[in-house]
């Protein structure tokens, strides 16, 4: 906890079972939920998760990173959480940025806060291959000129919010694969959230995840369509639900409960 505000980490994950055990080990005290959505691994991720006294959810499908995301938020907020913090499972970031930046949220300035690999130059050194920096770079200086902010970068995956963005962004209307990140950060830019970064080493290494050359540009064509789209609708050409406020939300009751006698 930090300023009252109850803290949640929240882990998507598949096939993370030899990363787990560290990944936990690193949280913080002022964590005050630990919750890992399993995405029907074909591993022991969600037997481990368990052993290690983490809440763990099971989907029955592979349903894709940007679902996983999905259900982690709706959990982290059932279970009452202020600020929520995304931490990958395959360790390739560290957990122990999670109470700066979860500080950084506490503190009330930003709503949403990047774990920046590029900030002090640490993606190359950590391992990120050359062609991914560059598209990082490229894709990166795109969406700072269209959306008109500026940050480092738009594609870590290490990231924390308020419970106010987690409520109010459309997320159900994203991608269930990996753009869906760079969608989110679209909609509170569109939405008007404060968006802050701190440096973050990263490693590559055998089990941490890490998508192809194939998937990586596929998710680069994604991100451009994406920052398109929100010029279009920023424009008034066409009206995007996932920038509308009228977008489908995760919210934190999402079940009927039961009284008794009915």
């Amino acid at each position: 906890m930090i300023n009252g505000k109850r803290i949640a980490v929240v882990m998507p994950a598949y096939n993370a079972e030899r990363t787990l055990e560290k990944t936990v080990a690193e949280l913080s005290d002022v964590v005050d939920i630990k919750i890992l959505v399993d995405d029907s691994s074909k591993d022991n991720t969600a037997a481990l998760s368990r052993r290690l006294g983490v809440q763990t959810f099971v989907h029955d499908a592979n349903y894709g990173y940007g679902r996983n995301q999905q259900t982690c938020y709706r959990e982290a907020l059932a279970a009452g959480a202020d600020i929520v913090v995304m931490v990958h499972a395959d360790y390739q970031y560290t957990p122990a940025l999670v109470p700066a930046m979860a500080g950084m949220i506490a503190s009330g300035v930003y709503d949403m806060v990047l774990a920046s690999r590029i900030l002090g130059n640490g993606a190359l050194k950590g391992g990120m291959p050359l062609y991914k920096f560059v598209f990082n770079r490229m894709l990166t200086a795109f969406q700072n000129l269209c959306l008109g902010v500026k940050l480092s970068e738009y594609h870590t995956g290490f990231r924390a919010f308020s419970r106010e963005l987690l409520e109010k962004l459309p997320l159900l209307e994203n991608s269930d694969d990996f753009v869906f990140d760079n969608q989110m950060i679209a909609q509170a830019v569109v939405f008007g959230f404060n968006i802050g970064e701190i440096s973050c080493p990263t490693k590559y290494f055998k089990e941490a995840s890490s998508i192809n050359f194939k998937r990586s540009v596929e998710y680069g064509f994604g991100v451009i369509g994406t920052t398109l789209s929100v010029v279009a609708h920023r424009l008034g050409l066409v009206r995007i639900q996932k920038f509308a406020k009228s977008g489908r939300k995760v919210v934190s009751l999402y079940y009927s409960q039961v009284t008794e006698g009915h």
